[in-house]
């Protein structure tokens, strides 16, 4: 099984999961996501994975939100909020970790624990 976390290491939920993973003997690929922004496709999978909405995974309570005047009610389509976060990876909810048997966000950590059952 093959795990991959979407990381910030300044984060304190991003390394409490990767904390659970390392416990649960997992080492995962680490792709820090603010060094390496992930791509539009790569948004589009991500979200499909987690089975979200793309405004589920947007952080709008970060000052780079309030600058952009972004809020979850906007009606922007798919494309348009893919676009704002490929262009804003601050933005990205975190941690995000994806397995071969689904995709979780690490908020709180524990939720991670659900990709082992």
């Amino acid at each position: 099984m093959t795990y991959t976390i979407y990381h910030n290491p300044k984060c304190s939920k991003c390394r409490a999961t990767l904390g659970i993973l390392n416990n649960k003997g997992v080492e995962p690929t680490i792709v820090e996501y603010l060094k390496n922004p992930p791509s539009k496709e790569e948004l589009e999978e991500i979200i499909q994975k987690l089975n979200i909405q793309p405004t589920e995974l947007i952080r709008f309570k970060e000052e780079k939100a309030k600058e952009l005047g972004i809020s979850a009610t906007d009606d922007l389509t798919l494309e348009e909020w893919i676009s704002i976060l490929t262009e804003n990876p601050i933005l990205i909810e975190r941690p995000i970790v994806i397995s071969d048997k689904g995709a979780i966000i690490g908020r709180p950590p524990e939720n991670v624990l659900s990709l082992f059952e």
